[in-house]
């Protein structure tokens, strides 16, 4: 990695700062931002090695960023991270530019294997996770769409195109992993 910082664009405050942390302790030079807004305002300042990019915030969310940082840094290597993880948020996020995804939770070594485009090694593989199936992506698309509702089954059925007894029985079919 070059002398420049590496941005780190999350609302979440604790995450956040707990993520920069940890990837100084690793050598990094790290700026942080807590949106859309303060992360344009900083890379206007200057050049940046990489930007680690939250897909969901309040205001800017991540996928409206990376065009703007792209814009403004066309070589800048951007990883959109988020808790939200999907086929369908990853395609959208590289369709926009970034050059890599890491679902949370991720530690620091995930990170920074991604920001350097660098492949972490596994171990054994019990290791590897297993790669999303339909279902996952369905169920966590889903609870994108309930999460946007405030929880309103019957909106988020309507928005799914789907009746809310069919959105019922795929909730029970898939409850949440513990």
């Amino acid at each position: 990695m070059t002398a420049e910082p590496v941005l780190l664009v999350d609302d979440d405050e604790v995450f956040r700062e707990r993520l920069a942390t940890a990837l100084r302790q690793r050598g990094q030079e790290v700026v942080t931002a807590p949106d859309g807004d303060g992360a344009m305002q900083v890379a206007a300042r200057g050049k940046l090695a990489a930007a680690v990019v939250d897909l969901r915030m309040p205001g800017m969310s991540g996928t409206e960023l990376v065009p703007h940082l792209l814009r403004m840094q066309p070589d800048l290597r951007i990883v959109v991270l988020t808790g939200y993880g999907s086929i369908a948020s990853a395609v959208e996020a590289m369709r926009l530019g970034a050059h890599n995804y890491v679902s949370k939770p991720a530690d620091a070594d995930d990170v920074l294997a991604a920001v350097t485009g660098e492949a972490r090694p596994v171990s054994t593989a019990s290791d590897a996770a297993p790669p999303p199936t339909l279902a996952r992506a369905e169920w966590e698309h889903i609870q994108r769409i309930l999460a946007d509702t405030g929880g309103n089954v019957s909106e988020t059925a309507r928005r799914l195109g789907i009746t809310r007894r069919t959105l019922q029985l795929k909730l029970k079919k898939y409850p949440p992993r513990v």
